[in-house]
């Protein structure tokens, strides 16, 4: 399948336009792939549709679910209410959500709450979809929790539960919701178009997702492979099961703020607030954070433990994912997070690099090489 490619490349990066037009050899339906470097726009490109039946052509403005693609934004918001001295990430949550501390987490920190090591991973009670869009609910659910291992002792990805615990203590110490400080310290000074609770005004813009059971080419099968789920899996990514299309293609899911799991944005709007960390914290004269603040965000918590619910060794800051295996490029210290089927966006701060990719189509087949590792490899391979 072969689309036509919108938008912007600086002389030099031609090739990476090359390699993302590619992705419509294989699965690929609608996305869009910015890059930064050295705080300019290198890259802006988009293609594709916006729907599986290839009707509505994917937009410059398109918007669409990025999964935990959030979980990096967010935590560049509580990192910054860590820069207003607002919250320390060494004091111990109850300091700020005294409910917290029951079933024995009166001594997690916030360092610790948000590096996926409190053990709340998920809850007791069986929860429905629409149960997430019930924060109150689930706030309370969560402070109730008796953890699923000791806390500190390990970590476990807290997929959806994760959002909820930065979205708390930034409305226990401000009044507002995450969604709201979001907008008000990253996303409107710096024109980036992300959303954690999508305006009714800006539906129209988002594409629908599509799970990967529906992808064009159906993934590969290798004989032999060790599919044990982790005893945690269903625990934190089942309960409840979440629908690409039915779920978070719903008005309901782009209204809510489920800060772990449901940011409305693109790759422009991605790329645009990691430019802003890969330059120290400015770009284009406007600062949204000191450097200091981001090398506290940053700060190593989980160096390649085995996680407890997904199985594989990962490295963990302060909500942002440490680069593991060049996912992030070459550099060992760039920060970011990816999102289920393979949205990402990430910065890196010694070669002032940023990207952000985002893309209607979630990954089928798994032992394929990421489609934005193949286009951040493409980018270093323009800088070399």
């Amino acid at each position: 399948m072969e689309v036509e490619i919108y938008g912007e490349v600086a002389p030099g990066f031609e090739p990476v336009k090359k390699v993302f037009a590619d992705l419509w050899k294989e699965v690929e339906i609608g996305a869009s792939f910015c890059a930064y470097h050295r705080g300019k726009k290198v890259v802006d490109i988009w293609g594709g549709y916006m729907d599986a039946d290839m009707t509505r052509p994917w937009e410059r403005d398109t918007l669409v679910n990025v999964y935990s693609t959030t979980k990096g934004l967010a935590s560049l918001a509580l990192a910054i209410l860590y820069d207003e001295g607002k919250i320390d990430y060494d004091e111990k949550v109850v300091a700020y959500w005294p409910e917290f501390g029951a079933e024995g987490k009166q001594d997690v920190t916030v360092a610790q709450l948000v590096s996926h090591q409190a053990g709340l991973c998920g809850v007791d009670t069986k929860l429905e979809v629409e149960d997430l869009y019930d924060w109150e609910k689930m706030v309370n659910l969560l402070a109730a929790q008796k953890p699923w291992w000791p806390p500190g002792t390990a970590a476990g990805y807290h997929a959806v539960t994760w959002g909820y615990f930065p979205g708390e203590l930034i409305r226990r110490i401000t009044g507002k919701t995450l969604g709201q400080y979001f907008r008000e310290k990253v996303a409107e000074p710096l024109g980036a178009d992300f959303h954690i609770g999508l305006p009714d005004a800006e539906m129209s813009r988002v594409a629908t997702m599509n799970g990967p059971n529906r992808a064009r080419k159906k993934p590969r099968v290798t004989a032999g492979t060790d599919m044990q789920m982790p005893k945690l899996y269903p625990v934190a990514l089942l309960n409840p099961s979440i629908s690409p299309f039915r779920h978070a293609s719903s008005t309901e899911w782009r209204r809510a703020e489920i800060a772990a799991a449901n940011g409305q944005g693109n790759a422009r709007g991605i790329a645009t607030a990691y430019a802003a960390l890969s330059m120290g914290g400015e770009l284009d004269g406007t600062r949204i954070i000191s450097e200091r603040a981001i090398r506290e965000a940053t700060k190593l918590e989980v160096d390649r433990q085995t996680d407890l619910v997904i199985g594989r060794p990962m490295r963990r800051a302060r909500g942002f994912m440490l680069n593991t295996e060049g996912a992030y490029g070459p550099n060992p210290d760039a920060f970011g997070h990816a999102g289920a089927g393979g949205s990402t966006g990430y910065a890196d701060m010694e070669n002032q690099v940023a990207i952000g990719y985002a893309m209607n189509q979630m990954q089928a087949d798994l032992e394929a090489s990421p489609r934005s590792l193949l286009l951040s490899n493409a980018l270093y391979d323009c800088l070399a």
